[in-house]
């Protein structure tokens, strides 16, 4: 497979997955600040845009209608919804001859439909159609697609990007504790509030949340399955000579991350919550100039901002 082939494919699992994630934290978050009143909006929203990698002037005062147009709607803004399902799009037509025709034609209406302003009593309804959109792509490509190195490529920047959003997400309850949302909230967040009570079968606690969220084998959103996937599909990518060891530094990196989430108790991970999801998005990052390096080296990343930070 051509590398500019295997880079778009890898990168439109990735955008996809950030619209689709991007849109879930939205959703919950504005949410939550119109129900309660008690929350500092300015802070709360800070807060916010500070995990999803975009800062603010700090003599601006910042509201929901900011927090919507930077992150939804700003087509310039590459932490933003908009930017990720155009990039998508981009990424489709430049790997036009193994895009299927329906995922294209999914991502171009997507993008050709995306607005420009969304209004106040729409918000939910332009969340849930992203998410929509997100999930009709992935589903022609799960339902389509053979199992192949494109299949492979797509699914590692899903699960790439799904191990990093997820962390972005359980580092907003350590944030501020006035104004961070609740276990609840972050649960709902990612669709895993129900799939959560089938497990526990009680009100969501900080520990079996997080851990939930962090370590569930079977939750296809927690950070140890989606990390996990990675790894499979580099193995599936890699080598089949390999004796001794791990020589992929993707893999290597994944891998370490996983262990060290796997094999730390979970109070230990929920007293320093901030700092493991850090060294998870660094893992992500690192692991991602990695492939790159490997397996598309001409050209420079697609890259988003705070993705480095």
């Amino acid at each position: 497979m051509l590398s500019r082939i295997a880079e778009s494919l890898f990168w439109i699992g990735r955008y996809i997955e950030r619209s689709d994630g991007t849109a879930r934290i939205l959703d919950v978050h504005l949410q939550l600040l119109l129900e309660d009143p008690w929350i500092e909006e300015n802070l709360a929203c800070r807060s916010l845009l500070s995990v999803m990698g975009t800062e603010v002037e700090d003599d601006h005062s910042v509201s929901r209608a900011d927090v919507l147009a930077l992150l939804a709607v700003d087509r310039n803004q590459p932490a933003s919804i908009a930017y990720s399902l155009a990039a998508a799009r981009e990424n489709a037509r430049r790997a036009r001859e193994v895009v299927s025709t329906e995922l294209w034609e999914v991502l171009n209406t997507t993008r050709a439909r995306m607005p420009r302003k969304v209004a106040t009593d729409k918000v939910h309804e332009f969340f849930a159609w992203v998410r929509e959109r997100s999930a009709l792509a992935v589903g022609i490509i799960e339902s389509s697609a053979s199992r192949d190195e494109a299949y492979s490529f797509f699914t590692l920047g899903r699960s790439i990007e799904r191990a990093d959003m997820t962390a972005r997400l359980l580092a907003t309850r350590s944030l501020t504790e006035a104004s961070g949302p609740s276990w609840t909230t972050i649960l709902r967040s990612v669709g895993a509030y129900e799939a959560y009570l089938r497990t526990y079968r009680g009100v969501p606690s900080a520990r079996n949340a997080a851990e939930f969220l962090l370590l569930d084998r079977l939750f296809p959103r927690s950070i140890l399955f989606s990390v996990t996937r990675a790894e499979q599909c580099l193995r599936e990518l890699g080598p089949r000579s390999d004796r001794v060891g791990v020589t992929d530094q993707a893999q290597r990196l994944l891998g370490q991350i996983r262990s060290e989430l796997e094999y730390r108790p979970i109070a230990d991970i929920i007293e320093d919550l901030p700092t493991h999801m850090d060294n998870v998005q660094l893992a992500s990052t690192a692991a991602s100039e990695a492939i790159r390096q490997r397996y598309f080296p001409t050209n420079a990343a697609p890259s988003w901002m705070g993705e480095n930070s």
